[in-house]
């Protein structure tokens, strides 16, 4: 081959590596990390597209050059020369991507082990997922049981998911992991937050009419500020006060977030408003009590007219203790 083609070649593939590598640096293809776990995969990520952009560039190159060089005149009907193999360049096209696939298979693997490796004293949370719903148990605090999945920066975490009725599957962006739930199997998932902040959790499973809706928060807290949110809200559920346990309750599931309910300044409008719970219990047929508690673990039993079914998820995964606090504290009677 000549010096002027293999300039030409040479030329041909910068330019297309180039367009290349500013389509995956121009854009934000993946969320910024959040854990070490994310680090980890990010690495693989730009390890792989940096392969990837590398036999881009020299594909495009060898085809545009080949395509403009060598490309049959219009009034060209002729045969092309016989062509016979080269052993060489064989050779190394089968080496060459061997050797990269082999680089890329090993790399994953290396991460994927460090990503399911837990650290020491990890902390536990249990993941229920319902439709369309999730909540999240600290067994090291007396079954605490929350809406929001709160974890200590840097201390690795556990977290063991479970589902209640169908497939879903749990996923912080920017912990770069996704978990399927599957009822009657415990899954688990191991991230190691990195970064403080407050982001999104996801189910990314199609589970039903309300899946685009289930959705919490998943915070990363200083290690000194969970400790004192867990030792506060574990002392409150538990607190021989009925108010102040099932304040603690209504408050960690974000019931104020669809209801009114003047005892929590809660003023959320999806649901019914909870000041008038003694009045849905007396058209409902049933004592107050009775109706409060079915109404949380079985919603759809009694709707309040003006009120679609299937809206509010049933919150059966909280501790028998825990929901008896939230019944006295909804009728006024903690």
């Amino acid at each position: 081959m000549r010096r002027g083609s293999i300039a030409s070649i040479v030329g041909i593939g910068v330019v297309a590596g180039g367009v290349a590598a500013a389509v995956a640096l121009l854009f934000n293809w993946i969320p910024d990390p959040a854990s070490d776990e994310a680090d980890r995969i990010t690495f693989l990520f730009w390890f792989v597209i940096v392969i990837c952009i590398v036999i881009f560039a020299l594909v495009a190159a060898v085809m545009i050059y080949e395509i403009t060089h060598f490309r049959a005149k219009p009034d060209d009907d002729t045969d092309g020369p016989p062509i016979h193999g080269h052993t060489g360049l064989e050779i190394w096209w089968t080496l060459i991507p061997t050797v990269l696939v082999t680089a890329i298979g090993i790399v994953s693997a290396v991460v994927l082990a460090r990503n399911d490796a837990e650290g020491s004293n990890p902390l536990i949370v249990d993941v229920t997922a319902q439709q369309f719903a999730w909540s999240f148990s600290y067994p090291s605090a007396k079954g605490l049981t929350s809406g929001t999945l709160r974890v200590p920066l840097g201390r690795s975490v556990v977290l063991h998911l479970h589902a209640k009725d169908v497939l879903h599957s749990f996923w912080v962006p920017e912990f770069s992991q996704k978990q399927d739930t599957v009822p009657g199997l415990d899954t688990k998932l191991h991230i190691t937050p990195n970064r403080l902040g407050t982001f999104d959790v996801i189910c990314t499973e199609l589970c039903g009419l309300g899946h685009s809706t289930m959705r919490s928060t998943a915070i990363v807290m200083k290690p000194a500020a969970f400790e004192a949110w867990l030792h506060k809200q574990s002392g409150a559920v538990s607190s021989p006060n009925g108010n102040a346990a099932g304040a603690a309750v209504f408050k960690e599931n974000q019931c104020a977030g669809c209801h009114t309910f003047k005892p929590a300044n809660a003023t959320g409008k999806v649901g019914p408003d909870l000041d008038n719970l003694a009045q849905y219990a007396q058209k409902a047929g049933k004592p107050l009590a009775d109706f409060v508690k079915e109404s949380i673990v079985d919603p759809n039993a009694y709707v309040q007219p003006g009120y679609p079914k299937n809206v509010m998820p049933p919150f059966t995964s909280i501790p028998a203790d825990q929901l008896d606090a939230l019944v006295q504290y909804l009728t006024g009677k903690g």
